[in-house]
Parts: structure tokens; C-alpha cells; sequence
């Protein structure tokens, strides 16, 4: 008889375990699929804003254009045309940014860190661990412990 409560304790057990990591498949792939949509809303998010950096760089541009040519027909200097060339680059490269292929430039120079210079990516004293954050917790308790009149942060 103990046979048989001992075996269906230990299959239901098993069966919990199971469920308990089908579960905790299932909130990792949640976990990445939730961080993958906030990466790219915050992706859109930037490149929505270079676009509009760009309608406003390119109307200065264009209005900034037509004064220095303007300015050169009154006078024949060409020096006043000089900021042109600085400011051909700035629209330029914001023009890319919005809607040319500079992202999938950045994005393969990313990779191309990733792959060949991992060194580069390491941060500082390495990864925390869990007894790192735990010392710096007790730390930042005995500092509220000594100065109480110190507002927490």
C-alpha cells in the first residue's frame, strides 16, 4: 500500500516539475519577446526622431543656402558661401541616418565588434555577482544606518 502512494507521490512530483519548467519556458521566451518589441520600438522611436531632426536640418539648410547666395551675388565674396560645405555634410549625414542605409552600416560594424573584438565589450571589474550587489546593499544599509537624516535616493 505505501508502494503506491510512494509511486503516485513520486509521478505527480514529476509531473509538477514538469509543469514548473514548461512554465519557466515559457516566461524566458515571454522575457524575449517582450525585450525584443521594446528594442524595436525603441529603434522606430529613434529613427522617427533623426527624421524629424532631418525636415528641420533641411530647412535651415535650404533657407541658410539661399541667404549665403544671396549674400555672394551682393558682394562676389566667396567666403561667404564657406558654410555651405560643413553644412552639406550635417544635412548629409542626417539624410543618411533617416533614410539612407546607415543603420545597416552601424549594424554590421556592430557585428563585426561582437565577432572580432569581444575585448572591447567587457565592462569594467566584469559582470556583477550576486554576492557584489548583495556587499553593495549591506554597504548602502550601514551608510542609512549611520547618517538616518540622509534621504534615501
Amino acid at each position: 500500500m505505501g508502494n503506491i502512494f510512494k509511486s503516485a507521490a513520486e509521478e505527480h512530483l514529476r509531473k509538477n516539475q514538469e509543469f514548473v519548467a514548461e512554465m519557466n519556458k515559457i516566461t524566458v521566451e515571454r522575457q524575449i519577446q517582450m525585450q525584443n518589441q521594446m528594442r524595436e520600438r525603441l529603434m522606430s522611436m529613434q529613427i522617427a526622431r533623426a527624421r524629424e531632426l532631418l525636415y528641420w536640418l533641411g530647412s535651415f539648410y535650404v533657407l541658410a543656402a539661399l541667404g549665403m547666395v544671396a549674400g555672394y551675388r551682393r558682394g562676389r565674396k566667396p567666403g561667404v558661401l564657406a558654410p555651405l560645405l560643413p553644412l552639406t555634410f550635417i544635412v548629409g549625414y542626417q539624410a543618411d541616418m533617416a533614410y539612407g542605409n546607415k543603420l545597416h552600416r552601424i549594424r554590421g560594424e556592430a557585428e563585426n565588434i561582437i565577432q572580432f573584438e569581444t575585448d572591447l565589450l567587457e565592462l569594467p571589474c566584469g559582470l556583477p555577482t550576486a554576492s557584489s550587489i548583495d556587499q553593495a546593499r549591506l554597504k548602502e544599509e550601514e551608510k542609512k544606518k549611520l547618517h538616518p537624516s540622509v534621504p534615501p535616493l
